[in-house]
């Protein structure tokens, strides 16, 4: 009932936000799963080539310290969806379908970015990957998404394609359905190209198992996972020629990013940073990102702040006019921020984020970075050769690889560190929300 009222008052004010500004402007939110840090030609891998989203990023903003919501899919997507730490939510571990139930998922108590946008008259979509929640009452045409083709878990867990409650093919053929989520993409572009719409595209690519579409089969030189993330490529290359066929290009932001790190004993890759998916080093969770917004967002710059994906849901909803107000966090606490001023380049603008928390995938709360510094409480998340007790402390500036622990000569940086995370971890235990069940 909350949730109803609150998606009721946003609804009202969306009249008059309507007439104060005619032209919001639209947004592609696009995720690949399981994409590392180093799998595009724009950061700096040798074989695999990606020329569209290298040059989204010579029209955009190449974000380098930009973090996944989670290392793994279920509380990555949780994070981007609703602005939260997924331990807000209820996550402790593990993804639907592996260490989650299928009976449980996120909770239609919370209020998601779709609900946000579709309160305020956009038209919204979610073409890919779900893996939110099996049951009816968890499904994206119950949290916002007006369109749905989807389907509920990661490619390996899932057999069965669906247009929202309808099973469109079981099994779904997963080297086609790059193609198939990029041409349902364009055709809700089309026939929405009238109205502000919310699109989100959660490819499967690059995700086990890489099975190449036949037309991009032997095409790299960086065997069938580097044919996977090439079409991938050529297919977000299509939406944006869409979207300047349908004269929408000046006024869409688009952004691209991965929900985690490299899965392991795949040849995704997190150069130069150590860790993959699961775990809270770096490689788990600092993943590409890059947003294009032409006129809007300086072209060919390389942001070094901290951002992460919990900033997304604030970010947007400011730039396209909607008032997240006192009601969201009746529902939950947004632990984003509104980083907009960082990503336009705004002259004189002070980036308000400087530290954020990190929790492995099935271990629970491990790390958290303030500024340079990112200090693991405990040795075991470090898997660092030689420590296997107390705190350690990397300097993320001086060493990415994060391999030289800092925590004796900085004693009094670990203290003041360890207070910061207990402090914030006893506000998300404070203020949360069960799981959806």
């Amino acid at each position: 009932m909350l949730k109803f009222l609150y998606c009721l008052i946003i609804a009202s004010s969306s009249l008059f936000l309507l007439k104060a500004e005619s032209k919001r402007p639209n947004v592609v939110l696009i995720m690949a799963d399981d994409l590392g840090y180093y799998d595009l030609s724009c950061y700096g891998h040798p074989q695999i080539k990606t020329p569209v989203l290298d040059k989204m990023a010579e029209e955009g903003v190449r974000l380098t310290s930009f973090y996944s919501g989670n290392t793994v899919c279920t509380p990555s997507r949780m994070a981007l969806l609703t602005g939260s730490y997924p331990s807000r939510l209820g996550w402790t571990k593990g993804v639907v379908g592996y260490k989650i139930s299928t009976k449980h998922g996120l909770s239609p108590q919370a209020v998601t970015i779709a609900e946000l946008f579709k309160a305020n008259a956009y038209k919204t979509a979610l073409i890919g990957k779900w893996h939110l929640g099996d049951l009816e009452k968890f499904l994206p045409y119950n949290q916002g998404f007006d369109e749905t083709y989807f389907i509920k878990k990661s490619n390996n867990q899932s057999k069965i394609l669906y247009r929202k409650d309808k099973a469109l093919e079981n099994p779904f053929e997963n080297r086609l359905l790059t193609e198939k989520f990029t041409n349902e993409a364009i055709s809700f572009i089309k026939e929405n190209k009238t109205n502000p719409f919310f699109l989100y595209i959660p490819y499967t690519a690059p995700h086990f198992p890489v099975e190449p579409h036949p037309d991009w089969k032997g095409k790299s030189s960086f065997g069938a996972y580097g044919d996977v993330v090439e079409e991938m490529d050529a297919r977000i290359g299509e939406v944006l020629q869409t979207l300047k066929a349908e004269g929408l290009d000046n006024n869409t932001i688009v952004v691209f990013m991965s929900d985690n790190g490299p899965q392991g004993g795949e040849k995704a890759q997190a150069i130069p940073f150590r860790g993959m998916k699961w775990s809270a080093l770096e490689g788990g969770n600092r993943v590409p990102c890059i947003v294009r917004w032409p006129g809007k967002v300086p072209a060919g710059i390389e942001r070094k702040e901290i951002i992460a994906s919990i900033d997304i849901l604030p970010t947007l909803s400011q730039v396209c006019g909607i008032e997240l107000g006192s009601e969201i966090e009746n529902a939950q606490v947004v632990d984003g921020q509104n980083v907009w001023g960082t990503l336009a380049g705004q002259k004189g603008f002070q980036h308000p984020r400087n530290e954020l928390l990190f929790w492995h995938g099935m271990n629970g709360f491990h790390a958290i970075r303030v500024g340079k510094w990112k200090l693991f409480l405990e040795a075991k998340g470090a898997q660092l050769k030689g420590k296997a007790n107390g705190a350690i402390l990397f300097n993320l500036d001086q060493e990415k690889g994060e391999k030289t622990d800092l925590s004796s000569k900085y004693p009094e940086k670990v203290i003041e560190m360890r207070k910061l995370a207990e402090e914030k971890l006893a506000d998300i235990k404070n203020r949360s929300m069960p799981f959806g069940k």
